[in-house]
């Protein structure tokens, strides 16, 4: 996964986790596409400040996922719904030809959602 995208998805999950200051700077580096000396400009403080800031941040976002694993299961979540979504089509438009065809599908949407809950 993209660094930009895997950031933008930790954020949103555990970023209200974050100190005030690392959230405004993580919002404005990847949500603004701010860079590190416009931020700097804007805080009043070092680049270097910011660029510290902001990879201490990068690393409190990796340890949450790592010990909670939220966006793990959000992503696992998802391709079950598109796993289901594309079987279910597949037996509303009649694409399969034979009953042993269809349970077996409607088992495995049975089991994509049993993991869901």
């Amino acid at each position: 996964m993209e660094k930009i995208v895997q950031i933008a998805l930790l954020f949103d999950f555990y970023g209200q986790l974050l100190t005030g200051k690392q959230i405004d700077i993580v919002d404005m580096y990847y949500n603004n596409d701010m860079s590190l000396s416009e931020i700097s400009e804007q805080l009043g403080i070092s680049r270097q400040g910011v660029y510290d800031t902001l990879k201490r941040a990068e690393k409190t976002l990796n340890e949450y996922e790592a010990k909670l694993g939220l966006v793990n299961r959000f992503l696992q979540q998802q391709t079950n719904i598109k796993s289901i979504n594309t079987m279910l089509d597949e037996v509303l438009n009649n694409d399969i030809n034979d009953i042993e065809t269809m349970t077996a599908k409607l088992i495995s949407i049975k089991n994509y959602i049993e993991r869901l809950q």
